[in-house]
């Protein structure tokens, strides 16, 4: 199925009010323990005291909350089983499992330290409805072994709001004011002085404020708390910021049975490059970024990138990329259990016009090398396949500047055209840094007549120049003027020579150098 994202909204919102010790439990269950009887609590220190941080589904029934003192925790419930906090593993799995609600929708949006946030605007139909999608969502979440609290409402301030604090469910377009009306003013999440400001002046729920004016609100609570308000009744609402960028064409395929046999794989990502090439030449769009996504049945994915260095929509071409990118990983993609769902996005959308079949030996080269790039970039990465690109500057060693080719096409552009029938004006071969030579030369401004370089004694048959360059006066150290002569010795060897300063007219020593080496 090949479809493109747009901008009706609705939002599935998680939060997981179990996050740290549902990690433990994850991973006791992975190394073959399984979660035991006791009631499980994670400990930070503050204050120079160890408080409780987190606490499991039991520890909680049994009265035990975040921000108790551990000695407190241990006079109510003896048999705690006492972890250390480490938020950075909590992360690391709500990283793991925003990767793995993409199959819902790509746009995912973070809600630190435990939440997440869907828009599922254009995802709906695929599940059945909004409905069917949380409850899929829920019952693979479980069976993760993550407690989840879910609400989908219209605006991302009532979703969030009312899984943290009012259950779960879904909310009518419309009905968010209703639906947050008994919730405590707590949910706006203020600090302490105005939430005690706030209960002072009896407005202890959402709905006592929803019907009072805003600006003596505002003027009283602050402008951010009738942010929050308007936001939670669904009045406004704050666009996500994705974790991840959002293609804006994508085709993916799901599978009742995962596969994992190589053939599966390929035959279903034939298909996928198929549709979403052919939706490409709808628009009459090329993509610069490929990324194929594979989801596993067990819930990990697997992202992979490939580049072209011009706007690509050809399925084989797009194929084959993907096969070059795929060889060379260094880690092999494992389907483990299989492979239940594969999406194909594309991402840098350029206008491509369409396909035309070319007789011109000097195109049908050009795209060649630029097939030659795009499968070397994917085999070897961007860094490792470079070109040049012309800069502006007359000092020949600042004329270029090399960067990844897979950026720079079409890489010909910008290059001075030598004249017809005249010998190129700089050499291919250019010498990094310039080497000094020796040399007998007509004074003050005359050419080269001999010159020692690596200990060969060149005598010069013709030489043509001088083409002076003055130093760059804005930089730092601008340095001296530069005389070059293209020379051709008796032996019909021909080099790029410079004189680095003018006598009687610049101070420091006069001295020849070598630059480059014509063909």
């Amino acid at each position: 199925m090949t479809h493109s994202f747009s901008g009706n909204r609705r939002y599935l919102a998680l939060w997981f009010p179990y996050l740290p010790t549902d990690r433990l439990h994850r991973l006791a269950r992975k190394n073959g323990a399984g979660p035991g009887e006791r009631p499980t609590v994670v400990t930070t220190r503050h204050n120079n005291a160890m408080r409780v941080a987190a606490v499991d589904r039991r520890a909680a029934l049994l009265g035990l909350k975040a921000g108790l003192a551990l000695a407190d925790a241990r006079a109510r419930v003896p048999d705690i089983d006492a972890h250390e906090h480490q938020p950075e593993a909590d992360q690391a799995l709500l990283a793991h499992v925003a990767d793995w609600c993409d199959r819902y929708t790509p746009v995912v949006a973070e809600d630190l330290p435990d939440g997440l946030t869907l828009e599922i605007s254009g995802s709906t139909h695929l599940f059945g409805g909004e409905a069917a999608l949380m409850a899929d969502l829920r019952g693979r979440l479980k069976g993760f072994g993550l407690s989840v609290r879910t609400v989908i409402a219209s605006t991302t301030d009532c979703a969030r709001t009312l899984a943290r604090f009012g259950g779960q469910g879904l909310v009518a377009r419309g009905e968010e004011k209703r639906a947050c009306a008994s919730l405590p003013v707590g949910a706006l999440q203020l600090d302490q002085d105005r939430m005690v400001a706030l209960r002072r002046a009896g407005l202890a729920r959402i709905a006592d404020l929803a019907e009072r004016p805003r600006k003596p609100l505002a003027a009283r609570f602050g402008v951010d708390m009738i942010e929050r308000l308007s936001g939670i009744l669904g009045e406004v609402d704050r666009p996500l910021s994705p974790r991840r960028p959002i293609p804006e064409f994508s085709a993916e395929q799901r599978f009742a049975d995962p596969i994992g046999l190589a053939e599966d794989i390929g035959a279903a990502f034939d298909a996928l490059s198929r549709d979403l090439c052919e939706t490409l030449e709808k628009y009459g769009k090329g993509g610069r970024r490929f990324e194929a996504v594979f989801f596993r049945a067990d819930g990990a994915t697997r992202r992979i990138q490939a580049l072209s260095g011009r706007p690509l929509r050809d399925r084989t071409a797009l194929k084959r990329l993907f096969t070059t990118r795929l060889e060379a990983l260094a880690d092999p993609l494992d389907p483990g259990f299989g492979f239940d769902m594969i999406r194909l996005s594309a991402f840098g959308m350029e206008a491509a016009a369409p396909a035309q079949v070319h007789f011109e030996r000097e195109h049908a080269e050009e795209e060649a090398v630029a097939d030659l790039i795009d499968r070397l970039t994917a085999r070897y990465g961007p860094a490792a396949v470079e070109c040049f690109l012309p800069e502006e500057s007359h000092v020949p060693e600042r004329a270029a500047r090399h960067v990844p080719a897979i950026s720079a096409m079409p890489w010909k552009s910008g290059w001075p055209e030598a004249l017809p029938g005249e010998p190129p004006l700089r050499p291919l071969l250019m010498l990094c840094p310039a080497q000094l030579v020796e040399t007998v030369a007509m004074v003050p401004d005359g050419p080269p007549l001999r010159f020692r370089w690596r200990r060969v004694l060149h005598e010069i048959a013709r030489a043509e120049g001088p083409e002076r360059i003055a130093p760059e006066w804005w930089r730092k150290e601008p340095g001296q003027t530069r005389d070059y002569y293209r020379v051709e010795d008796t032996q019909g060897h021909r080099f790029w020579l410079f004189r680095c300063g003018l006598y009687g007219r610049e101070a420091g020593e006069i001295r020849w150098y070598i630059h480059g080496l014509f063909a």
